[in-house]
């Protein structure tokens, strides 16, 4: 046994890897090792020499298997060792920047008013993109000689030859949904409608496609009055400013009567607008009470039921809140500029916490 010993206990020391380890066991103590046909030879011999001769060999079969487990956590430690000395990393090193998106301007600002709007009880309507022609003009009551419904204002959809069927059109406005909520909802009412509108116009201020929101308010007593107060708590927590006033210019818009422009109090600073104060006005949309012929287009019986409309361009307030000069920018995909003017993933607007905290 001594010489078993010696053997092992030097073999497992000088074993470089563990399948040479696994060997070795199998050699020693495995079922046919050489350990393993001593301790069957136990049955041969006579007691006395059985109980000499058992505790020695349980002995060293301990003291190989103890042999065995050390050298292989003993291996297992060196090549982690030597993965560390090839695998290590630097922590004083700065972190390697994520790709971060942003949420672009517009997405944010209608998020903000949709936010305000919310607060004051209205709800979001949505409707196609893709219009018939009479959502879009007959119902509104715009008439078949408006420039408005001319093709070169209006993008309107290819027909199949001998299509005498009425046309479809890019929407131009997001006042068709006003009809098609009437239409479900009935009155009264009180919702905004965002949303990408097209017209056939293009430079500075003016874009074939560009985003809108439409407000509506149905019931049976309500005014301007109720319009002034509402554009003017809209402002003032748009622009995070404790008032603006709000001016209203006579107008004529076919779906409504009677109608008017939207002005806002401003003035210019060293070329800063600054909305709330000074001498000037800024036009910011169209309004006005709905007109009796849209009310009825959509089943609403005039004689009980009135309200207000108001339409605005959420890409101006974008650019008029964040000082951004050219609208074409919008739709340029430019990274640069989206860094510049974008806003965090987690800038959620609330009142209470800051529309663009």
């Amino acid at each position: 046994m001594d010489d078993l010993r010696e053997k092992y206990l030097a073999l497992i020391a000088r074993a470089e890897d563990e399948a040479t380890l696994e060997t070795l066991r199998v050699q020693a103590i495995g079922k046919k090792g050489e350990v393993s046909l001593a301790m069957r030879e136990l049955g041969r011999m006579s007691p006395e020499e059985r109980q000499v001769a058992g505790p020695k060999l349980n002995a060293l079969k301990s003291e190989i298997t103890a042999a065995l487990t050390a050298k292989k956590a003993g291996l297992a430690d060196a090549a982690l060792d030597a993965r560390l000395r090839t695998e290590w990393l630097d922590v004083t090193l700065p972190g390697r920047p994520r790709p971060a998106g942003t949420i672009h301007p517009i997405s944010q600002v209608t998020e903000e008013v949709t936010a305000i709007f919310a607060d004051m009880g209205f709800s979001v309507a949505e409707g196609p993109q893709v219009e018939s022609d009479w959502y879009n003009f007959d119902a509104l009551n715009i008439p078949g000689h408006h420039p408005a419904r001319a093709e070169m204002d209006t993008f309107y959809m290819a027909r199949a030859d001998g299509d005498d069927r009425p046309p479809h059109v890019l929407r131009t406005h997001t006042s068709p949904v006003q009809i098609r909520h009437l239409e479900a909802h009935g009155a009264p009412c009180r919702i905004i409608a965002p949303g990408r509108v097209y017209r056939a116009d293009y430079d500075q201020t003016h874009t074939p496609m560009f985003n809108q929101i439409e407000g509506l308010a149905i019931d049976r007593d309500i005014s301007m009055a109720n319009l002034k107060w509402v554009l003017e708590e809209f402002a003032a927590a748009l622009f995070e400013v404790d008032q603006v006033e709000v001016r209203f210019r006579a107008s004529h818009f076919p779906f409504t009567e009677p109608s008017a422009e939207i002005d806002f109090r401003c003035s210019w600073v060293d070329g800063q607008l600054r909305l709330g104060e000074g001498d000037d006005w800024l036009e910011a949309g169209g309004s006005g009470m709905v007109h009796p012929k849209v009310l009825a287009a959509a089943g609403i019986d005039p004689d009980v039921w009135q309200g207000f409309a108001f339409g605005l361009g959420i890409d101006r307030l974008a650019m008029l809140k964040y000082g951004i000069p050219d609208l074409r920018a919008f739709f340029d995909s430019d990274q640069r500029w989206l860094r510049h003017y974008g806003f965090s993933a987690l800038d959620v607007p609330t009142l209470p916490r800051g529309l663009s905290a």
